[in-house]
């Protein structure tokens, strides 16, 4: 058996990992736990009661968030003309046509989130083994091809939050930082988790949302009870 390390050993000491916690308690071990050198990331995962293999079955969408993630999001953007400048003037970290098509299909990828304007999928389809397994593909279902791009690149740089879930039906996404205050925190977790509720795809059938679990970067994971994280009325 691997013996586990003594900084994972006294982040798990106080935690039940059977037990359901309400959101808030937590969220609040969860603080007490993050004590790494850098502001660690806090997570949720959400196992769902889907097969995504079916596509009346799948699950994807982008919240959001109320308070942010914390995080740098690069944003690129494929447009031309005015639609670039719009780009630019909204704070797009990269924006270019044919020649950002090209950097992209030599693997030079330096963003984390891709829009793009309708008329430029017609060369931006041909990055679709590039751009796909990472995630970054533009899809108008979760806004990411639209000619609004000032308001898409100011939502990504915002908090937007994209989700989709992954072949053994389970979802998981950064929703804050460690250094944000607990209702902070509690708001980005009920926010996201509401979406994903929202987003029941019309295939699922029986109990959807099953189990919910938070963690830190660094940290233990802890389960949650799924009554806790619905928003309040």
């Amino acid at each position: 058996m691997a013996k586990i390390a003594k900084r994972i050993a006294k982040a798990r000491e106080g935690i039940d990992r059977e037990k359901l916690y309400d959101l808030a308690d937590a969220i609040a071990l969860l603080k007490e736990r993050s004590t790494a050198k850098f502001d660690e990331t806090i997570e949720i995962a959400m196992n769902l009661g889907v097969d995504p293999r079916h596509a009346d079955q799948m699950v994807r969408g982008v919240v959001n968030l109320p308070n942010g993630t914390g995080r740098t999001v690069r944003v690129a953007v494929f447009a031309r003309g005015a639609k670039a400048d719009e780009a630019r003037a909204a704070g797009a970290d990269i924006v270019g046509a044919e020649e950002l098509v090209e950097q992209v299909q030599g693997g030079q990828i330096d963003f984390d989130r891709a829009i793009a304007t309708p008329d430029m999928m017609g060369l931006v389809g041909r990055l679709g083994k590039v751009l796909g397994p990472r995630g970054l593909m533009p899809n108008p279902r979760v806004g990411t091809v639209t000619m609004d791009v000032a308001a898409a690149v100011k939502a990504s740089k915002g908090g937007a939050v994209e989700f989709r879930v992954e072949k053994a039906g389970i979802i998981h996404a950064g929703v804050g930082k460690a250094s944000f205050g607990a209702d902070a925190l509690l708001e980005n977790i009920r926010a996201f988790a509401d979406a994903v509720t929202k987003a029941k795809p019309s295939g699922a059938k029986g109990n959807y949302v099953q189990r919910i679990a938070v963690s830190s970067t660094m940290g233990p994971g802890i389960k949650v009870d799924p009554a806790t994280v619905r928003p309040v009325a």
